[in-house]
């Protein structure tokens, strides 16, 4: 079943809907490569069909003692090259190369962007034996990817791959780096130095966390021996951009140009959940979408932006991950311990530039998704910013691309359980296969409730609503909780084709949110009752 919300939810929102389909069903499939392993948080690049990958973590998410999280065992301190076609896998130590190079190229969370033949890789965090600490990097390295495949199949030195500048405003880690025409944003993030410790700074061994607030933008002259890095004033906002861990999508904007999405992220600042809202930005600013809130994948995970020019769409499909929001049982559940999660979800933005978010039918296979990355189909028609073209694929059934590595968690609440041995980092491929199923988000012409309305809202001793029904069998209606507790359930009779009007006495519960929904056994169409 298919759940479309609009606007905001629970204690915070108006009215949602839930009911009208998505534009894809997804199909995954496992491949094996031999000697891969295991990874999550990477940075990659690709060049001739070979992905280049580095950094990350060899383990599942992190432990909360500060002794053992983020140990120096855990660090990724080889450059992978994966041949899809082959099925093979060669691996170079990082030892090669100058500590200047090597510790910044073996940390975690580092934003990266390729741009043609070049992979440019900016901070991260992770233990310098330089320092004698946990850090954040402030180093942008160019890496020349066809140079790296010759060092890689031939055996030659490592070192003619890579150049390197140093500069304090790149000392980032958990933000994302777009590009906008010639111009490079690094959005959000943090400077953190030190190790984790969940009793905050000034507890045990300390560490120093700043947000950076801010999106970071420069432009690159690169000739292929050096840099230089010319920088643009920030855009500093200390609400927008206070978060690190979430998802930046490439975007077509309604007018036909580049544009970006920060999609969720985390913690906000007055308590430790995740930030619901999203932001659109453009060569010349940002918005936040105030009408529209992510209810599912609010953590890093696997993601991929879809354009539809016929309909002047643009859709990004995500995958598992962390949210704080899942489905279960056809009941929309909160979790503030905010869990791991199997949800697919797609985020639409119409031409209108209304944004809709739908759970699809389909699931992951695990517990799985945080921290992995998507890697496009080689030959699939995109833009230049990587977004797939959907109206230039005949097929209704295509390969989009590979999903990588994450955490893969044996269950869906383990942080404060964690002892190291219940998740681990992904070692499988999945093979994404995606089936276009309609042609537009807006069209639902099989949708059979609609109109449905509460009043008077608030209500009092009795609940009366109405709706319009296409066909009368089946309906039932349910109130639930704010935790998604079924409070009431009842099947529905006597209904007419069009306009009904049903009364029923409310429950004698406690003051609280509840909502009221109505299924006809394939969709759910959902308001808030007010009290």
């Amino acid at each position: 079943m298919r759940y479309y919300f609009i606007g905001l939810l629970i204690s915070i929102f108006s009215s949602f809907l839930l009911g009208q389909s998505g534009n894809f069903s997804v199909l995954l499939k496992p491949v094996q490569i031999e000697n891969l392993g295991g990874l999550q948080s990477f940075a990659h690049g690709e060049y001739e069909g070979k992905w280049f990958i580095f950094g990350g973590r060899l383990d599942g998410l992190h432990q909360r003692q500060p002794f053992a999280t983020f140990d120096i065992a855990g660090h990724n301190n080889q450059v992978i090259m994966v041949d899809l076609k082959s099925k093979s896998t060669s691996k170079r130590s990082l030892a090669e190369l100058a500590a200047s190079l090597a510790e910044p190229l073996s940390s975690t969370n580092i934003q990266f962007y390729q741009e043609g033949e070049y992979l440019y890789l900016i901070g991260g965090y992770g233990y310098s034996n330089t320092e004698a600490d946990h850090t954040t990097y402030s180093t942008l390295t160019a890496v020349h990817l066809p140079t790296l495949a010759d060092a890689m199949s031939l055996g030659t030195p490592l070192k003619d791959a890579f150049r390197q500048v140093k500069d304090d405003r790149f000392q980032v880690t958990g933000g994302y780096l777009g590009k906008i025409d010639d111009t490079y944003f690094l959005v959000g993030g943090q400077k953190f130095i030190g190790r984790y410790n969940p009793m905050g700074p000034d507890h045990g061994p300390g560490f120093i966390q700043e947000y950076t607030n801010a999106v970071r933008r420069f432009k690159i002259t690169d000739d292929g021996q050096s840099m230089t890095i010319d920088w643009l004033d920030p855009w500093i906002d200390e609400n927008a951009f206070h978060r690190r861990d979430y998802n930046l999508g490439a975007r077509v904007t309604a007018d036909g140009h580049d544009g970006l999405t920060l999609f969720s992220g985390v913690f906000r600042k007055d308590q430790d959940l995740p930030f619901l809202d999203c932001i659109n930005i453009t060569k010349d600013g940002y918005a936040v979408q105030e009408n529209f809130n992510q209810l599912f994948n609010h953590y890093h995970c696997a993601h991929v932006p879809l354009h539809d020019s016929i309909n002047n769409e643009m859709h990004t499909l995500f995958f598992g991950g962390i949210a704080q929001y899942y489905l279960k049982n056809e009941v929309l559940f909160k979790d503030d311990n905010v869990p791991f999660v199997k949800t697919i979800a797609q985020v639409s933005q119409s031409a209108d530039g209304s944004m809709k978010e739908v759970a699809l039918d389909d699931v992951m296979p695990d517990y799985l998704g945080a921290s992995a990355e998507f890697f496009i189909a080689e030959g699939l028609p995109t833009y230049k910013n990587k977004i797939i073209e959907l109206n230039q694929i005949a097929q209704d059934s295509f390969l989009a691309g590979y999903i990588y590595g994450g955490i893969q968690s044996s269950n869906s609440n383990i942080f404060f359980v964690n002892t190291g041995e219940e998740s681990q980092a992904s070692p499988v491929i999945y093979e994404v296969h995606i089936r276009k199923s309609m042609t537009s988000s807006s069209a639902d012409e099989s949708q059979n409730i609609s109109d449905l309305n509460i009043f008077p809202n608030p209500v009092g001793q009795t609940l009366t609503f109405s709706f319009n029904a296409r066909k009368t069998q089946g309906i039932r209606m349910f109130i639930h909780d704010a935790a998604g507790n079924l409070i009431m359930k009842k099947e529905l009779e006597n209904l007419q084709i069009g306009s009904n009007t049903i009364s029923t006495p409310m429950p004698q519960v406690s003051k609280n949110t509840l909502i009221l929904s109505i299924s006809d056994g394939v969709k759910i169409y959902a308001k808030k009752i007010m009290q």
